[in-house]
């Protein structure tokens, strides 16, 4: 059986997901081909927001065992970042402040890199686990900072230039690292590498395995060499969508005959997975369509 807690976690992360789809229809209208899916970066990062902050909202006791030990006020922290989520969230689906919300989103994931991820990376560094969910909280700061990049041209270009340089190669990294780690161990479930083996009644459940391994492999080499790097974000985009629509929703749909904890897990691996697509997006669309590399190397020395 559902339980409230997620129950409130779908109902929000549903509505910010078509309150974002509506706002964004006239970005949809005027794309065209995978373009369509970049002009949902946005969404696809808030609604997963929305989730983990009514997560945050309705769990905080839970979540402040997340906070580092040596913090003082714990339960407040969990309830602070519920508030920094939604209202991060809410910013990205009325596209207003924008430069400032993704600016301070990325700045959050990057704390809880170095506060809490490295730290466990450091007492496990052979825990394959660890080093994923570090490497995705990064890639997830890297595609958000493009993000504020791509706003602050304007007044900043030099700026903005790092801010993107920044998301193209954390984002790059974490890929070519979950390629890697799907070559390894195809048996667990695709898209960002952790403990979840992928079911049996999953079509050819093994190469998929193989599959997003090679695509993520390709993607990230292109974008860490800077060769087609709008191409390659769409690309793994494009590869957490369907993931997300075709073997998490399914996942979670299914877990809704078994226990709170499993249909939590279900709709943690939906939110992580869309909310990682959308991270590629507005990296995509902070990318240039056509790029020189020797150019682009020259602007950034300089």
């Amino acid at each position: 059986m559902l339980s409230s807690t997620n129950c409130w976690m779908c109902l929000v992360g549903l509505v910010y997901l078509v309150a974002g789809l509506i706002i964004a229809r006239r970005d949809l209208r005027a794309a065209r081909g995978f373009d369509k899916l970049v002009a949902l970066g946005c969404v696809f990062i808030a609604a997963p927001l929305a989730v983990f902050a009514t997560e945050h909202f309705r769990g905080a006791r839970f979540i402040m065992n997340l906070v580092p030990a040596w913090m003082p006020a714990r339960l407040f922290w969990a309830y602070f970042v519920g508030c920094a989520l939604i209202a991060a969230a809410t910013s990205l689906i009325a596209q207003k402040f924008v430069r400032l919300s993704s600016s301070l989103l990325g700045l959050m994931w990057l704390i809880f890199v170095l506060t809490l991820h490295l730290p466990n990376v450091a007492t496990h560094p052979k825990d394959r686990i660890m080093w994923a969910i570090a490497l995705r909280d990064l890639s997830f700061s890297g595609g958000v900072w493009a993000l504020a990049g791509v706003h602050t041209q304007k007044s900043s270009p030099e700026k903005s230039r790092w801010m993107i340089l920044y998301g193209r190669i954390v984002v790059a990294i974490a890929v070519i690292f979950f390629a890697v780690e799907h070559f390894l161990h195809p048996e667990f479930a695709p898209g960002v590498p952790l403990q979840k083996i992928t079911p049996t009644w999953f079509p050819l459940a093994i190469a998929w395995g193989y599959i997003a391994g090679a695509i993520l492999l390709a993607a990230g080499i292109a974008l860490l060499i800077n060769r087609r790097p709008r191409m390659a974000a769409t690309s793994i985009g494009t590869l957490m969508t369907v993931l997300t629509l075709f073997l998490y929703l399914p996942i979670l749909i299914m877990a809704h005959g078994g226990t709170t904890p499993l249909i939590t897990e279900g709709i943690n691996y939906v939110a992580d997975t869309l909310l990682f697509a959308g991270a590629a997006f507005v990296l995509a669309s902070a990318l240039p369509k056509h790029l020189n590399f020797a150019t682009v190397t020259t602007k950034i020395v300089k």
